[in-house]
């Protein structure tokens, strides 16, 4: 008997057309293929590379935790590679990026001594980084998960960037389609923290991926006092710049023996 395997890939954020080849090829050769994407034209064409293509989509439930659902996936991808099928995993955007279910369902493989493998993906973070316009390698860029972020007190750094992703759904852990907007007390308690910080009129950029080529993203220029005000999805990112300017130290410069020259443009 074969034994079974398991390949995890992305479709990019853009509907289809950041879809690698590698990735491709296996969503085209494997003996069944899983996918959880955001769109009804992904969805065909997937299915049309491989007629073994199913679904996950119907384990989401009005009122369920994020996190059962994320588990009866991981057991829905594993239960052909147990029957030792060449199963391919597909979902939206980088399959690493905010997806528990590819990482526990790639870790219970090997675990269990199947091949597991991830392909990489185009994810929002590198959408981002190309629509506004900045080098997370000129001062440093940090990233949190909204409700981490305010849960487990994390400090930010002030000299860097600032990557908050999913504050359009802070402190809600549920699977939810009738959600509009984040409530805004929860909104509320992030625009305090964010404050404390950075000052109440320190600019904010709330951010959302083009999802279809002929699309535009969403940019929002703004300030956390304003947060709570503003219209966020499940998908709403917020960035803050650096609130102050990094000041080289002098003694490590002259121990790393380095000159530095004038100023480098932004």
């Amino acid at each position: 008997m074969v034994k079974g395997s398991l390949t995890v890939v992305g479709t990019g954020i853009k509907q289809l057309a950041q879809m690698t080849l590698e990735s491709k090829a296996h969503i085209e050769q494997a003996d069944k293929v899983l996918h959880v994407v955001a769109d009804p034209v992904s969805e065909a064409w997937i299915e049309e590379l491989n007629p073994s293509a199913e679904s996950m989509q119907d384990l989401y439930e009005q009122g369920k935790a994020r996190f059962e659902i994320y588990l009866q996936m991981v057991e829905r991808i594993l239960d052909p590679v147990r029957r030792g099928m060449r199963v391919c995993a597909v979902f939206y955007g980088h399959p690493g990026v905010f997806v528990y279910p590819s990482h526990e369902a790639i870790r219970r493989a090997r675990s269990e001594g199947f091949s597991a493998t991830m392909l990489p993906g185009v994810s929002a973070e590198d959408c981002l980084f190309a629509d506004l316009g900045f080098d997370p390698s000129k001062v440093g860029c940090q990233q949190f998960e909204a409700t981490h972020f305010l849960v487990c007190n994390r400090k930010p750094d002030i000299f860097s960037y600032l990557i908050l992703w999913q504050v359009g759904v802070v402190g809600d852990l549920t699977h939810n389609t009738e959600r509009k907007s984040v409530h805004k007390e929860r909104s509320r308690v992030l625009q305090d923290a964010l404050a404390e910080y950075y000052g109440s009129e320190h600019p904010a950029i709330l951010y959302e991926a083009a999802q279809y080529p002929i699309c535009e993203p969403m940019i929002v220029n703004t300030t956390i006092s304003q947060l709570a005000e503003q219209k966020m999805t499940g998908i709403t990112t917020l960035v803050l710049p650096p609130k102050l300017e990094v000041v080289p130290d002098r003694q490590v410069i002259r121990r790393l023996k380095v000159e530095l020259g004038s100023k480098q443009p932004a």
